[in-house]
Parts: C-alpha cells; sequence; structure tokens
C-alpha cells in the first residue's frame, strides 16, 4: 500500500464506514459527504448493492477516495475494483486474500487484533492494518499494547468508534485514522435523512481536524 494512499487516509482522521441497501442512496450519500468535508467512504460488502454503489459514487464524484470494505473473497476484491473502489479492507487477515490484492496491484487493509496476526501481516509486507473490532478488543488501551512492539505499524481501529472516543484514538501515536459508522448510521441512510448526515459530518470533521 502506498505512503501516499496511507497518508490521504490519515488527513481525513476519520473514515465513514458505510452500508448501502440501495443504489439510489450512493450519490445523495457520496454528495453529503463531499460537501460536508469528508470526501471519503468505505462501502461495505454487506449488501448486494455494494458494487453498483461504488461505481455510482465514483462515477458522481471522481474526486473522492472510495474504498470497498468487508471484503472476504477475491471475487469482491475483482468486483470492487472493477467498480473503481482505490483500496479493500477485510474484518480478518486472510492470506490469500492479501495475495491476491498484491498480485492485482490493489491496496489492503487487512483486520487484526493481537501480536501474532500483525506477524503475520509483517510477514507479508503490510505495515498498515485494521485494528478489529477495537473496542470490543481492548479499547485504546490494547492499540497501545500493541503498537509498542511494532514501531513499523501504524492502525486504523475500527468498531466501537464514536464521537466520544474518537479523541482518544487518534491521540494515540502512529493511529492514522478511525473507522466510524456514528455519521453514516444506516438508520439515517435508509430513511435518506442527509441534512442530519451532514450535520453529523460536519461535526466529525470538527471534532477530528481539530
Amino acid at each position: 500500500m502506498s505512503q501516499a494512499l496511507i497518508d490521504q487516509l490519515a488527513s481525513f482522521k476519520v473514515i465513514p464506514v458505510i452500508q448501502i441497501n440501495r443504489v439510489e442512496q450512493a450519490v445523495p450519500l457520496a454528495k453529503t459527504l463531499v460537501e460536508n468535508g469528508l470526501p471519503v467512504a468505505e462501502v461495505t460488502f454487506r449488501t448486494e448493492a455494494a458494487a453498483e454503489a461504488i461505481r455510482l459514487m465514483r462515477d458522481a464524484y471522481p474526486e473522492m477516495c472510495i474504498g470497498a470494505g468487508t471484503v472476504l473473497t477475491t471475487e469482491q476484491v475483482d468486483r470492487a475494483k472493477a467498480a473503481g473502489a482505490e483500496f479493500v479492507v477485510a474484518p480478518g487477515l486472510n492470506p490469500n486474500t492479501v495475495r491476491y490484492c498484491q498480485t492485482h496491484n490493489m491496496p489492503v487493509i487487512p483486520g487484526v487484533n493481537n501480536p501474532s496476526q500483525i506477524e503475520q501481516a509483517l510477514e507479508m509486507g503490510l505495515t498498515f492494518l485494521k485494528l478489529f473490532p477495537a473496542e470490543a478488543s481492548g479499547g485504546v488501551a490494547m492499540v497501545k499494547a500493541l503498537l509498542a512492539p511494532y514501531v513499523d505499524v501504524s492502525l486504523m481501529p475500527t468498531g466501537g468508534i464514536s464521537k466520544s472516543n474518537v479523541g482518544e484514538y487518534l491521540a494515540v501515536d502512529r493511529v492514522a485514522c478511525c473507522g466510524g459508522t456514528w455519521m453514516v448510521a444506516p438508520a439515517l441512510i435508509e430513511q435518506g435523512q442527509w441534512e442530519e448526515v451532514g450535520r453529523l459530518v460536519r461535526e466529525a470533521v470538527a471534532l477530528t481536524q481539530g
């Protein structure tokens, strides 16, 4: 994964982790993110609409930084890449998926939550990793404990991150950014509450950009 892409993700501080159930939600959501100062999205492959949502967002806002999340198979990697995703994120560390991404020039951020998984990732040349599920795995204390022996590793904690604790995570050296859903809650997307999403996005930007 290029340092330029890591730096770009780090500049956003918080990455909205998005579940889109219907493709018609994609462009209004992208518009809301862009216009409220957070032109980045991790669109999860938890729904059938994911690949088409990425394609529509990419077409409407080519300047957005868009990744695919919850990528579990090589077939999903192919679909994400074809749709225009710039990177893929996985909840765990699947060596087959990682190697497939590496041979197909697709930046990958696998999930880890223990030292053995971090060492597996390092063995494959990966130093930018997702800590998942962050809060359930021990929160900020776990982040600090995991980073201490691995001086080349930086993390993107995801899972249980909220506006009340995101600042604590970002204050840790080598936490590049955090994944979060609170500003793009599925219920708000489902109801098309774009003004409320916009307000929460602006609040998140103000909170994390300091």
